[in-house]
């Protein structure tokens, strides 16, 4: 190796271990207003998240900052999750407001290898909107919990003055079973785990930005929002989620911020590296001749049906085929695996040959996708 080839070994090396301490630090939130990058599901919210909620209100089932959190009441373990929706518009090709709050809540309880039970709804009315398309909302919600296996039992509903909201906010919040026998979460990646996507990525985010009709540009594609209960029972089914040995370490839906910020996730709470192959990744031509006529990475748009699976490497095969087997994981792909360098880092190696770093989202240049 010449002397060249060492210092340019080293230089890198530098590189990523300065990147590396500084992702370490604790974050600081300098901001003194809200802004839009904070509901973007990057670097912006996670600050907000870890410097505000979580330091306000900090407790053992909120520290792991999972989709869910997980508990047990008198033997039987439970999920409680919540989340809102703000999308606009609120009738998009594939789906509408209505079932992506459904949708939404019902995969954050499967990702944390519940089987939902129950949904409580809350609507914030826009002073002025059409009644009809409110009813059609919530014909959508009931489809769509039909669909999940749900049922919405409680709810709320506010109403504000005209132009104080956009027609309509939601939000949901869910409850389901957990088995005695599956223990999931991020910090559970081991290296030689595989990394796998359970299909095409973006279709969402970008389905709904050209809905917004500022852009002249059209394409068929539909967002790909859809329960992922009956996928996800299908995995744990084929190769479990143990507490020790080999099965399903991790599964996160990769909403807001795409698949690179669940990777970041991965990577941060594991205290591990996470290696990508670009040309593994599943994206469809659309998105991808979309993303780059907007300057996006697709990595970082929006799924609502899509999720990404840690699994140790003994089972990684079974997965795949469990995966495969069910019509919303038909085009589940292997895109990346754990390392054990660079701690905390997720590394992309790119069509060109190269290699970069995949960090979080800066900026919101998708707002109000979900």
């Amino acid at each position: 190796m010449t002397a060249a080839k060492v210092a340019a070994g080293r230089s890198e090396s530098g590189v990523l271990d300065r990147v590396e301490a500084a992702r370490r630090r604790r974050p600081k939130l300098r901001d003194t207003h809200i802004t839009s990058a904070h509901g973007a599901g990057g670097k912006a919210t996670a600050t907000l998240i870890d410097a505000v909620f979580l330091e306000g209100l900090r407790n053992p089932l909120l520290e792991p900052l999972e989709d869910a959190a997980v508990f047990t009441v008198d033997g039987t373990r439970l999920a409680l999750t919540t989340d809102s929706f703000v999308v606009t518009p609120l009738f998009f090709p594939g789906g509408d407001i209505g079932d992506l709050a459904v949708n939404g809540t019902v995969n954050d309880l499967a990702v944390a290898g519940a089987r939902p039970l129950h949904l409580a709804c809350a609507v914030i009315l826009e002073e002025g909107m059409a009644v009809d398309d409110l009813r059609r909302i919530v014909a959508s919600m009931a489809r769509a919990a039909t669909d999940a296996g749900v049922s919405i039992v409680t709810g709320d509903t506010k109403v504000v003055q005209r132009g104080r909201a956009d027609g309509c906010y939601v939000t949901t919040t869910g409850i389901g079973l957990v088995p005695a026998d599956v223990r999931l979460g991020a910090a559970r990646a081991r290296p030689g785990d595989a990394v796998l996507v359970t299909g095409p990525i973006g279709d969402h985010g970008i389905t709904v930005l050209l809905a917004r009709g500022e852009l002249d540009i059209s394409a068929d594609l539909s967002s790909d929002t859809a329960p992922l209960a009956e996928l996800t029972s299908r995995l744990l089914e084929a190769v479990g989620a143990p507490a020790d040995g080999p099965g399903v370490r991790a599964m996160r839906d990769a909403t807001r911020g795409g698949v690179a910020t669940i990777l970041n996730e991965v990577a941060t709470a594991a205290g591990v590296g996470v290696i990508v192959d670009e040309d593994a990744v599943p994206v469809r031509p659309t998105v991808r001749g979309a993303c780059e006529l907007l300057g996006l990475d697709p990595l970082y748009v929006a799924c609502e049906g899509r999720m990404v699976v840690i699994v140790a490497p003994e089972v990684a095969e079974a997965a795949l085929a469990a995966l495969r087997s069910h019509p919303l994981g038909a085009d589940t792909a292997v895109i990346g695996r754990i390392a054990d360098d660079p701690p905390g880092m997720v590394l992309l190696n790119t069509a060109f040959g190269g290699t970069r770093i995949v960090d979080l989202l800066v900026g919101d240049p998708l707002p109000r996708i979900c």
